[in-house]
């Protein structure tokens, strides 16, 4: 291209960014309910530019594919961009590399737009934070919030704009490998925390370069498949979805998210990505929701399997229906023209998908400035820098739960000889967890050296293997992918236990890093037993039959079912994937720097018999009448296990201990509009400093339909020191009393309502009142 079209081509694309500019310079977000598009007018003067291709081209989102650096202008996908095929990219790292793409955009193509360019940042960047469950498990809304910050300020350095974060799914089924990136079962702390990560990330200024456009995903239901499988059928009424599933979404969505998501599965029998109902009358029309639908990976070509239509058709249906980005198929890009030519889609179907595309782009000031994100000077003073992996491995010691602490093993001396066995002890790449794509795996510490580097020269580490991760080796790669391999040296499986069994019997305590490899979790990693591989139970066993206290660290991405380990193991420390610092992070609770005070998110059920099982559940007709769970016939019961789970919603234990008390209402009564003020008080009982989790829950005692045995509705994470006593409010507004109907409306019917205030979901501390109709 000679330089005269450049100028020409520059003129024009500069003429649309600057023909209001004196309207509106502001990228600030609004609500996107308040304000009509501040860069409509923009937006259409570079749209009466453009070709049917060059704007199929903006909806079009390729994987990176072949480009590599100093090889971007020969490869196929490049030669696409040169040609306007092209609206954005995802799964490119490097911002030298993004720099030379965005130049092929800008410099090369007819109009000069430039791309967006995304990535799954999901728990951090190159410095990797806990996985999100294990984040929800901090409940902390200040500290999830900054990792996605930072996650953003590492990502924009390295030339990124855009993550496919947060995931909100609900789930209550552990067998979904991908319970391990979202924050459980809760609706209520699943709202704070989507809110929470969308801030993160946006900051509500994309002006700035280390601020980027967040993507709340799976838009909708995706945790919920049958029988735990990815992918998998979801069918539930609408009056569960909305009251159980869809209030994540919509705290992202009022928080000012950017881009959704859409999901795989199909709702009313209808595929999420073509449904019309959830993308146009729900999100758009309901919900007031002003940015951009992604597919997901080839969701357009999937619906073809659904058996809905062939590619033109799905591709039509989906556009329409309300998806303005298609993520790998590019059905958009191959069909659409044929379609508008046959009358099956309009102009202005496509022109309304590619305006929102467009509009995210001149917010994130790329019309401005094709390369704000790409600064070559910034990873270095960025990205995975000593403030920063500081930072994971104070966010990697919040995020742990005690499950156990018999005899109070824990915390460990600085002193004697331990020893650390197991799989898990000296795995650098695994540390990170599922969904850690542009982590430094091998700069990740493991726990054999947080070990060593925290006792320092005061107490004397040994360590040993002690097992495979699993008896099974080809299950054993299904498990390890993506570089997470955990080499097998050649040895038996007895010879290494035997090795575990020497250092064991040389030392004064064992800690057992067994559990589950990082892609054990994530996507497409369903499982149907719930318990850890036998051939690290087989090694636990014999490590507590040499009789010295064994310290059990559990690596996983969901709740386990471990009634063995609970019965005979006296300490169990949950620490989740903790991230880049896990060593680190590891070894500061297990000696004491850091109390843990991390509360499940998810209910650990006894067997995989018991799932779903979730604290908010409603009663049957015929409820178990006795406190203890025993079984009783003709009622809702297992005669082979109790139904309790074996450890409930917001459990997590302490190294020092909270006595609650003075439980107290401002009112017993509260008129519809008013409110009352909860409050007790809690006192540090314990020999140690330390942090709780108070948590609110109320239960709507008569409705006009069934309502759940208890609901979260408030929580706050305290430090209390030794001996110290505070008192903790809360308040009750009528709109936490709300919930939808038979008739999807939202409302909050008088009548009587519990209040229980306690350390988990399983709290008996509890309080009457009223909700009275106020007449005025």
């Amino acid at each position: 291209m000679n330089n005269n079209i450049i100028k020409i081509k520059y003129a024009v694309v500069g003429f649309a960014t600057t023909l209001i500019v004196a309207c509106n310079t502001n990228h600030k977000i609004i609500n996107s309910t308040a304000y009509d598009n501040p860069f409509e007018k923009k937006v259409d003067s570079v749209l009466k530019l453009m070709t049917l291709e060059e704007k199929l081209g903006q909806l079009n989102l390729p994987s990176s594919g072949d480009i590599t650096t100093g090889a971007s202008q020969s490869s196929d996908i490049a030669k696409k961009i040169q040609e306007g095929k092209v609206g954005g990219l995802f799964n490119i790292k490097k911002v030298a590399k993004i720099r030379e793409v965005q130049k092929i955009a800008v410099e090369k193509s007819r109009l000069g737009i430039p791309l967006i360019f995304g990535m799954d940042v999901i728990h951090g960047y190159e410095t990797t934070f806990p996985i999100p469950l294990g984040l929800s498990s901090s409940w902390d809304m200040d500290l999830i919030e900054k990792t996605a910050q930072m996650a953003a300020k590492e990502a924009t350095a390295d030339g990124i704009n855009w993550t496919f974060s947060p995931m909100v799914d609900i789930s209550r089924d552990p067998r979904w490998g991908r319970v391990s990136e979202g924050a459980g079962e809760d609706v209520f702390l699943g709202s704070k925390i989507a809110a929470a990560m969308v801030k993160g990330y946006q900051q509500d200024d994309l002006s700035r370069n280390n601020t980027m456009l967040a993507c709340v995903k799976h838009f909708a239901l995706y945790g919920a498949p049958e029988a735990g499988r990815d992918y998998n059928t979801v069918d539930m009424s609408r009056i569960r979805m909305y009251n159980e599933y869809l209030p994540p979404y919509k705290a992202a969505i009022d928080a000012g998210v950017e881009s959704v998501m859409v999901s795989f599965n199909e709702i009313d029998g209808v595929p999420a990505t073509g449904n019309k109902w959830l993308l146009t009358d729900l999100l758009r029309k309901d919900w007031g929701f002003n940015g951009f639908v992604v597919t997901d990976y080839t969701g357009i070509e999937e619906m073809t399997y659904h058996g809905v239509g062939d590619l033109q058709q799905v591709s039509a249906q989906a556009l329409k229906a309300g998806s303005d980005m298609d993520m790998v198929a590019e059905g958009f890009l191959g069909t659409l023209k044929k379609s508008v030519a046959g009358g099956k889609v309009s102009m202005d179907d496509i022109d309304k998908a590619v305006k929102r595309i467009l509009t995210a782009k001149f917010k994130l000031g790329l019309f401005d400035d094709p390369y704000k994100y790409c600064d070559l000077s910034r990873p270095e003073k960025d990205i995975f820098t000593d403030e920063n992996r500081a930072f994971a491995r104070k966010v990697g010691a919040e995020s742990m739960v005690l499950l156990k602490n018999e005899n109070n093993v824990l915390p460990l001396k600085k002193s004697g000889t331990i020893a650390l066995v197991g799989p898990l002890a000296n795995t650098a790449v695994n540390m990170a967890g599922t969904w850690s794509v542009a982590t430094k795996q091998d700069k990740s510490n493991p726990l054999l050296e947080g070990l060593k580097t925290v006792v320092g020269k005061d107490a004397t580490i040994l360590y040993a293997k002690g097992s495979n991760i699993d008896y099974d080796l080809e299950y054993e790669k299904r498990v390890t992918m993506f570089g997470k391999t955990i080499p097998r040296d050649g040895r038996t499986d007895k010879q290494l236990l035997d090795e575990a069994l020497v250092i064991a019997k040389q030392s004064d305590v064992i800690v057992a890093a067994l559990g589950e490899p990082a892609e054990m979790s994530g996507e497409c990693s369903s499982v149907t037993n719930l318990q850890i591989p036998q051939v690290q139970k087989d090694l636990l066993q014999a490590l507590l039959e040499t009789g010295k206290p064994v310290v059990l660290v559990l690596f996983t991405g969901r709740p386990l079912a471990i009634v063995q380990e609970n019965q005979k193991v006296p300490a169990i420390l949950n620490v989740w994937f903790p991230g880049s610092e896990a060593g680190l992070a590891i070894s500061d609770v297990l000696f004491g720097d850091v109390n843990p005070s991390g509360k499940l998110t998810a209910t650990w059920p006894m067997n995989v018999g018991q799932v779903p099982v979730f604290y908010n559940h409603k009663n049957t007709g015929r409820p178990l009448g006795n406190k203890e769970g025993k079984f009783e016939k003709f009622k809702s019961n297992y005669i082979d296990v109790r139904n309790e789970p074996l450890y409930p919603f917001g459990y997590g234990l302490s190294y020092t201990n909270f006595q609650y008390s003075t439980l107290n209402l401002s009112s017993n009564t509260m008129s519809t509009g008013g409110s009352i003020t909860v409050s007790v008080d809690v006192t540090n009982t314990g020999a140690f400093e330390g942090k709780e989790v108070v948590q609110l829950y109320v239960r709507d005692v008569v409705g006009s339909v069934t309502r759940p045995v208890k609901e979260l509705k408030g929580f706050k994470k305290v430090l209390l020191k030794q001996g110290e006593t505070k008192t903790i409010s809360f308040q009750i507004t009528e709109n936490d009393l709300k919930f939808y109907n038979s008739n999807l409306d939202f409302i909050a019917e008088p009548g009587t309502f519990q209040v229980f205030v306690g350390t988990n979901s399983d709290t008996n501390l509890m309080k009457t009142f009223e909700l009275i109709a106020n007449n005025n």
